[in-house]
């Protein structure tokens, strides 16, 4: 309901900053998307899916990016995608990255620097992420073995990772449509090291990861093997070997 004394264009101009938002929502929830894949999700008109976008670009919140092909390209230009730049992120909930950052310096200084630093926050990577799997074991032993992805998918996005399962060739993919800690990733590499070793022993499989946030992907990207083999963490973990 309109409040009285509100001008027209003051309320026209909330509901433009609401939709906006959930352009930028979507992107965040889903991951890098098309012109056509966010009037699809959202109930919009393409046209008005760009006016938002040109607006949001404007404001550094997205940036238009090169649609990313797994696989071989087809023939014709790829699709311009529209992913979230760092100040974009930040908007959402990544407000105690620098306490983040100090904490693991302060782990990595206190273990003597060096290897023993990096080994010591490797350490605290790990028990951190032992604790978050409890209740993505539970998740995981829960379903079928063929639905073993999806709940794991669904346990993280429970977690504020934005996460789906999809198929991919030979395989399976875990996408991470957003990543509270990739801002501290980006300088300690372990936090992803330790969540690639951490789905490998949920899964019970080698799994490989081919992209990351932390890495300036759009979207933090797991694959899992369909036949399962003895689990391992994969020699790029945390990395993106393109």
């Amino acid at each position: 309901m309109k409040n009285v004394g509100e001008a027209p264009h003051e309320e026209l101009a909330t509901g433009e900053h609401s939709t906006r938002n959930r352009v930028a929502r979507s992107i965040l929830d889903h991951g890098p998307s098309t012109v056509a894949d966010l009037a699809g999700r959202l109930g919009l008109t393409q046209a008005a899916v760009r006016r938002h976008l040109d607006s949001l670009v404007s404001e550094n919140v997205i940036e238009p990016r090169e649609q990313r092909v797994y696989g071989a390209r087809t023939r014709g230009r790829p699709a311009k995608v529209f992913a979230l730049t760092d100040c974009g992120r930040d908007a959402f909930d990544q407000a105690y990255d620098a306490l983040a950052v100090d904490a693991l310096r302060w782990i990595e200084r206190a273990a003597g620097g060096g290897a023993a630093g990096e080994a010591a926050v490797a350490a605290f990577a790990r028990d951190r992420l032992e604790a978050q799997a409890v209740a993505y074991r539970k998740a995981i032993e829960a379903a079928a073995p063929e639905q073993r992805t999806e709940a794991l998918a669904k346990a993280l996005s429970a977690d504020g990772y934005a996460a789906t399962a999809r198929n991919a060739p030979v395989g399976e993919q875990l996408c991470q449509h957003h990543c509270p800690v990739a801002h501290v990733a980006e300088q300690y590499p372990q936090l992803c090291e330790a969540e690639t070793e951490t789905f490998s022993r949920l899964l019970g499989t080698h799994v490989q990861r081919l992209a990351t946030i932390a890495h300036g992907d759009g979207v933090c990207t797991t694959f899992i093997p369909k036949t399962t083999t003895p689990s391992a963490s994969a020699s790029t973990a945390g990395r993106n070997p393109a």
